[in-house]
């Protein structure tokens, strides 16, 4: 893996886009699903929920839904404002852009690709017969997974913790944030506000930019 100067690792939901994917799956099952699975969301981010039983609770709320609404909710997604903008101006200065997500690979994936995102690690909808299981397959991407994914990125990118910057909102990101040299709570619950070295109230990445750090790396 190439070295790089500077490593920006952002979660998904409700920060890199201004959606909960899960929600906007729930949602064609019918209005008290997707109020109950943004309940249970609202609980997790809070820190009150653990998160991968919180997971488990809200992926069985979608058990049977046909794997097109997995297109139905891409089409949905609102990318947040300055997205592009932050990601060229990190590869303007030889760095990379990671995007961990608790939400899942079949939505992030087509994403980060259209965006230029480097590096993505999310969860994987379980699908049989053309059907959402209501579970998922392999490891739980939660807050230690994204902690263990930024400092493996870390290490082999060759970048020091000073020049790694991590970006959340709710309390699975708490490990994440905890692990960078800058941590930026963006648009975050109160929890993550008051740990994170940084925060940022307007839904707008172009407000992170002058958080990046300044000084260049000799590679």
């Amino acid at each position: 893996m190439t070295r790089a100067s500077l490593l920006v690792v952002t979660d998904v939901d409700s920060t890199l886009i201004r959606d909960e994917v899960i929600e906007l799956l729930a949602r064609a099952v019918g209005a008290d699903a997707e109020r109950h699975v943004a309940a249970v969301t609202e609980r997790a981010m809070r820190g009150e929920l653990d998160f991968a039983a919180s997971l488990a609770e809200r992926l069985l709320i979608l058990e049977g839904l046909p794997v097109s609404v997995i297109d139905d909710a891409r089409e949905q997604i609102t990318v947040t404002d300055g997205v592009p903008e932050l990601i060229a101006e990190v590869h303007a200065r030889g760095g990379v852009v990671a995007a961990v997500s608790g939400g899942f690979h079949e939505v992030l994936d087509p994403l980060a690709t259209t965006l230029g995102i480097d590096h993505t690690r999310a969860n994987r909808l379980e699908v049989a017969d053309g059907r959402l299981t209501g579970r998922s397959v392999g490891p739980v991407i939660d807050g230690a997974a994204k902690r263990d994914t930024l400092e493996a990125l870390r290490l082999n990118l060759g970048v020091p913790r000073d020049h790694v910057v991590a970006i959340g909102d709710g309390a699975n990101d708490l490990l994440m944030m905890g692990a960078a040299g800058i941590s930026v709570a963006f648009c975050a619950k109160p929890v993550v506000r008051e740990q994170a070295s940084h925060a940022v109230d307007v839904p707008d990445f172009q407000r992170i930019l002058p958080l990046l750090p300044g000084a260049a790396l000799p590679w």
